[in-house]
């Protein structure tokens, strides 16, 4: 690896979302200098690869900065500022502008027309190839020395030898490594704890349930102020679906702290109080009083749940509606609005694994996404302690931190 260069030198670290948006920006703005990234894999954009299951959720139909904090659970007021420079309408039209059609779905995701992740991922590594951007896998960063009075460089060590830099872009994710290095600086790194994950759930209310789905429920963590609502999934190891992940987004060092097991409420019915429920159940029992009870579901609830909610609650299979009982009815209604099942452990969210932790946010200068420590030093993505809920929010804050920071270090090394 040459270790020298006559140019001003950038070199990226990290060959995700945030590292190439950085390295292209940068290029873009600085054609004079040389930028360089290196990925210590054996292949660049893994997570654009596999997001939205291979189709690359891009980002989210959420225009307004004040409105797309909101899906941050940590970083929400830092990337303000950010959002108002480059949000969700700015990534669109960088990809329509490089080639890459994208398209809304109803539940606000924006993916490629394509479908395909490899229209995001070539769109990417072709404008870095055009932008003359060196890209060096199998290359692990494994050191760094800031400039001294000996040295106005940084000294960037790799898995393939010592190279400096004018400016250094730290875009590796949840890569512990980096962060033992950056808490070797120095610099202030929270805890990395797990975050966009599924819940393992043991009960016989949810056996043989694998699949079903129920449109719009509210979860709430028994004992704690933690709450989110949207639809959810039953899987064969418990539930799923974006309440789940958003609960487990904005819950996560609660969750964490518990060691991931809590009783979790669930209101199969949304917004509903048990005394709202009480009474539509009392108006079913006049509309549909010689029917069996177990056997007419009401309020939207997919049958088979409805019948184990009511076999939970102790009704017979052969109770009619005229026939219930007001405890009956007052405990099926608890059911529905309340019903509490025991968290026992986590399981990841597909292959999207993301974590919540990373460098301290009062350590960065979000203005440029700079190390307020150490001039000529910049962070972007996972590495620092930002995370969304799913549906590309993570991604649209990798956009934004490597947009501002690639022109941030284009400024730098030739301003």
């Amino acid at each position: 690896m040459q270790e020298n260069s006559p140019r001003p030198r950038i070199v990226v670290a990290g060959g995700g979302a945030a590292g190439f948006f950085g390295a292209i920006q940068a290029a873009s703005l600085a054609p004079e200098a040389e930028v360089l990234l290196l990925e210590r894999g054996g292949e660049v954009l893994s997570k654009v690869r596999i997001s939205g299951g291979g189709r690359c959720n891009l980002t989210h139909a959420c225009w307004e900065p004040k409105e797309l904090v909101k899906a941050y659970p940590r970083g929400h007021k830092e990337l303000l500022g950010p959002f108002h420079r480059f949000a969700a309408g700015d990534t669109v039209d960088w990809f329509e502008r490089n080639g890459v059609e994208t398209k809304i779905e109803d539940d606000g995701r924006i993916f490629p027309v394509s479908d395909q992740s490899a229209s995001v991922v070539e769109c990417l590594t072709e404008t870095a190839e055009a932008l003359g951007i060196q890209v060096q896998l199998q290359t692990t960063l494994t050191g760094l020395v800031p400039p001294g009075p000996d040295k106005p460089g940084w000294e960037v060590h790799t898995s393939k030898g010592v190279l400096t830099a004018d400016c250094v872009l730290l875009a590796t994710g949840g890569h512990a490594r980096t962060w033992d290095m950056l808490a070797e600086l120095g610099l202030e790194v929270v805890e990395p704890v797990p975050s966009l994950f599924t819940f393992n759930i043991a009960d016989p209310r949810l056996n043989g349930l694998a699949g079903l789905s129920v449109p719009e429920v509210v979860l709430t963590v028994s004992g704690t102020s933690l709450q989110a609502s949207g639809p959810l999934l039953v899987t064969h190891w418990g539930v799923s679906g974006p309440a789940v992940l958003r609960l487990s987004a904005w819950g996560a060092r609660e969750l964490h702290a518990a060691g991931y097991q809590a009783t979790l409420l669930v209101n199969w019915v949304g917004g509903l109080s048990e005394t709202q429920v009480s009474q539509i159940l009392q108006e079913q029992q006049l509309d549909m009083a010689r029917r069996q009870v177990p056997h007419s579901p009401c309020l939207g609830l997919p049958l088979r749940l409805w019948e184990r909610l009511c076999q939970t609650a102790g009704i017979p299979a052969d109770r009619r509606w005229a026939d219930l009982s007001r405890t009956e009815r007052e405990t099926l209604a608890g059911q529905i609005t309340a019903c509490a099942l025991w968290m026992d452990g986590k399981s990841t969210f597909k292959e999207e694994f993301v974590t919540a932790g990373g460098v301290a946010l009062r350590e960065i200068d979000f203005r440029r996404f700079a190390c307020k420590k150490y001039p000529g030093l910049f962070m972007a993505g996972e590495i620092l302690d930002i995370d969304g809920i799913t549906g590309g929010y993570n991604f649209q804050a990798a956009w934004t931190g490597g947009w501002i920071a690639g022109a941030a270090m284009a400024e730098y090394t030739t301003g």
